[in-house]
């Protein structure tokens, strides 16, 4: 076992088409304001299994530590763009302000997950069901990464077509 590459989550693709997740706040002519959903990031020792497949968040092998709590930290600041890739393909993308754990003690995180809190319990019954906490991406830091008694930082990609941690092209 060990976290997967980094990765938009399979289901996320589908649920994002069925209309399940929302970014960010808006409002349908005729309709009232509809608010943004919760997304939080939460991190993972080599041990777990998080990949693209991931349907949903679960503690099974997250981090422990000071100033870490289990489900991670909600993620501020959602930012959605559109513009061409390097390819000159039109791409959606999305980024998040960085997520720090202040004076946190963490260690062995390989990886993370971004995952919508908002949906806590299974939406089933529908055409497209969603896990409870259902996946939306995976991160691997590339090797373990920890603190002591010092700042633990998630930095996201820059926020462009080709290097933002979602993209739909």
């Amino acid at each position: 076992m060990a976290v997967g590459s980094s990765a938009m989550c399979g289901t996320f693709k589908r649920e994002i088409l069925a209309g399940i997740h929302f970014l960010t706040a808006h409002t349908r002519t005729g309709s009232s304001a509809i608010s943004a959903d919760t997304f939080k990031v939460a991190m993972f020792t080599n041990s777990s299994s998080i990949d693209a497949d991931t349907t949903g968040y679960t503690t099974s092998n997250e981090v422990s530590g000071t100033n870490y709590s289990a489900g991670g930290a909600a993620l501020g600041s959602v930012t959605i763009g559109l513009g061409d890739n390097s390819s000159s393909v039109p791409t959606a993308f999305v980024d998040f302000a960085d997520t720090t754990f202040s004076s946190s003690t963490i260690s062995d995180a390989r990886g993370a997950l971004i995952y919508n809190s908002t949906l806590g319990t299974a939406g089933t019954g529908s055409t497209t069901n969603h896990a409870a906490d259902p996946a939306v991406a995976v991160i691997n830091f590339g090797g373990d990464k920890s603190s002591s008694a010092g700042d633990f930082t998630i930095q996201y990609p820059a926020n462009d077509a080709n290097n933002a941690i979602i993209r739909i092209a």
